[in-house]
This record gives structure tokens, sequence and C-alpha cells, in this order.
């Protein structure tokens, strides 16, 4: 049901090694041929690579394993569940600009009740492209950050990202939400079933990893808490939260989501 690959290193680092790994489970090491994409930051902007094409049979793909020296990576390969249609709209990561940032996002799991529940409405920050239930749930959380924080969310105080955390369990408690999402800064990584995390140091230089299945058995990599967020910056943890997954949060969300102002977007 979909796969995640993030990086998050204090300079431009080649994860070439677990990128290939990563890539053999869109469609040959694991079940998930309907789509690849690869977003990587390159000298403060995301550049986006994706098709509706099996990864693992990718010649771009696997000639950007080889390539990308970057800070920051966002990999997901693609198990068609909602919808079951491969086209370039519904394969991620997606890319939206909201309070004057480019943010990305990729997930795994399925959330199609947020599309049709009254509390979880759009107003109007994000407008989907595609299809998916994903991309739908990426609109609701820039629109819960562009309500809560504008322009000034990394000098929102040390607990922005627990009500990242808390937006984020509103939507776990529709079905499976596991993600990943950047602004260019910061790496946010939720876990509501199914994620692993691993930080490594070499000399002065700090990667971390987060993927759906560890991508080699020789490193410690390490399962989230269920429903634990956690947010890398320069390759190291400088958060975490872990939220209960409460549907009762939905109605006060959607509300502040409701009040967002114009120009956000």
């Amino acid at each position: 049901m979909c796969e995640l690959f993030g990086m998050s290193a204090n300079r431009p680092h080649n994860a070439g090694p677990w990128m290939r790994r990563f890539r053999e489970r869109g469609g040959k090491a694991a079940d998930n041929s309907d789509g690849w994409g690869l977003a990587y930051l390159e000298h403060g902007v995301f550049r986006l690579h994706k098709a509706p094409t099996a990864g693992a049979y990718s010649a771009e793909f696997g000639a950007l394993c080889g390539t990308v020296d970057s800070p920051l990576i966002l990999g997901h390969v693609r198990h068609a569940r909602h919808p079951r249609i491969n086209s370039f709209d519904n394969t991620h990561p997606f890319i939206r600009l909201c309070c004057g940032r480019e943010w990305v996002f990729a997930h795994n799991g399925l959330v199609p009740a947020i599309m049709e529940g009254p509390d979880m409405r759009l107003h109007g920050t994000c407008r989907p492209q595609g299809e998916t239930d994903s991309e739908y749930a990426f609109c609701y959380l820039l629109e819960y950050i562009a309500a809560h924080f504008g322009p000034g969310i990394v000098h929102g105080g040390s607990r922005w990202f627990e009500d990242v955390a808390s937006a984020a369990a509103v939507i776990a408690a529709h079905g499976k939400f596991n993600f990943l999402m950047s602004d260019g800064d910061y790496l946010i990584a939720y876990g509501h079933d199914r994620l692993h995390h691993l930080e490594t140091r070499t000399g002065s230089e700090k990667v971390a990893l987060v993927a759906t299945e560890p991508l080699d058995e020789a490193d410690a990599w390490t399962p989230f808490a269920p429903a634990e967020l956690r947010i890398y910056r320069g390759g190291e943890a400088v958060g975490s939260s872990i939220t209960a997954v409460q549907c009762q949060a939905a109605t006060a969300i959607s509300g502040a989501a409701a009040t967002t102002p114009d120009g956000h977007s």
C-alpha cells in the first residue's frame, strides 16, 4: 500500500545506496508498481520528478539514484487504491505554495472518508489537482498550517509541531495516514501505523532517514511509535510528538481552517 522514503541532512548528500533499495520496492521487491516520484531540494528550490509507471523499471529513477545530491529528499512508490487510476496528477509527491513557501508531500495509507466528511471541507488555500485522498489530505494540512501559523511557522514556538501532529491525528482517525512533508527546511514525518527512522553521523555529516520499511538489515532502523510525528532539520531530530487519534478534534480544526485568510496559497 505505497511506500515512503525521506532524508534530511546537514549538507548535500547522495543517498544512492538507500534510494536504489527503495526504488526496487516500486514493483520488484514489493508490489508498488503504479507510480514513482522523487522531490529533492536543489539551491533552495524543490525539483520534482515523477511518473505513473513502475519505479523499479524506470531508467529516469535509476539515474536520479546516482546523481541527486541534496540535503532534503522525499520519495514515493505507489500502489493505487483510491482511486485505482494511474495518472501524473495522482502520482506522489505533491507540491504546493503556502505561506510563502513551497511544500511537498507524500502519503501511505487510505483516508477516503475525509473527502466526504462535513467537518473536513477545504476552504481555498489548496485545491487538489488529482483525484486521490492523499492530495486532499495534503490540502487539509496546508489549510491548517495557513490558519494557525501563516508565514511565521518557524517562529511558532516549540509547540507548533504538536499542533501539526494533532491535525494529522484527525485525518488518521478516518483510516491510515502515514506521510512525509517538507517546506524546504524541516522534514515532517508522521507514522500512524508503519514508518521507520535511522539517524547516522559520520564526522561532521549528519543524515536522518525515514522509510516505510527498513531498507537494509545491517543498520538499526527504529519503528515509529503509533501516531508519532517526528521533525528533522539538518539531519537531526528537533522534535517529536505522539498524539491520540481522536475524531472529535475535527470540527475545531475545520472551523479554524474556515477562517483562513486569502493570499496564503
